[in-house]
């Protein structure tokens, strides 16, 4: 009985399967974004104003590091909880695969967070006229919300790490 509840269990990781599957069409609608974004730009780029050019920048790039975030996501939520991926022998794996753990997704998220965060304060910035004070100071508020969160999760981890090698 023991036995066979057990199996159902580990046998339950791939219920997230599909979750992971539904982050693959994530991707994909943020690609269909990124190409929306840059098919608008590109006609106007030599009308357009240098600060213009470069908010326009700053969102292609922001949803670049969203996407990045999805993939970081799907492997190594995928590889962590439900199966390797078996592409040890693929020249284009990238080096982190395989060997990201929770912890490590964890920061690896919390600083694309932050570094998205980063540039959505930025384009408020670029277009501070445009902004509130109000909008200004949550934005700044958030920001650094996620700022200090990610420093307190980098923390935790370091002390964590710390009590380990004190024991073992």
């Amino acid at each position: 009985m023991e036995r066979s509840l057990e199996r159902l269990i580990f046998a339950s990781r791939w219920l997230m399967a599909p979750f992971y599957v539904g982050l693959v069409l994530a991707l994909a609608m943020l690609l269909v974004k990124f190409v929306q974004e840059l098919v608008h730009y590109i006609p106007g780029v030599l009308a357009m104003k240098e600060s213009d050019l470069v908010l326009a920048v700053l969102a292609l790039v922001d949803l670049t590091l969203a996407g990045s975030l999805v993939l970081m996501v799907i492997f190594s939520g995928y590889e962590n909880f439900v199966s390797k991926i078996e592409t040890a022998d693929h020249g284009d794996r990238p080096d982190w695969m395989g060997t990201l753990d929770f912890s490590g997704l964890k920061l690896k998220l919390v600083a694309s967070i932050v570094a998205i965060s980063a540039i959505h304060l930025l384009k408020a910035f670029m277009n501070v006229s445009a902004v509130s004070k109000d909008d200004m100071f949550w934005l700044v508020v958030v920001h650094m919300a996620f700022v200090v969160s990610g420093v307190l999760l980098a923390l935790m981890d370091w002390i964590s790490e710390k009590a380990k090698s004190a024991h073992g």
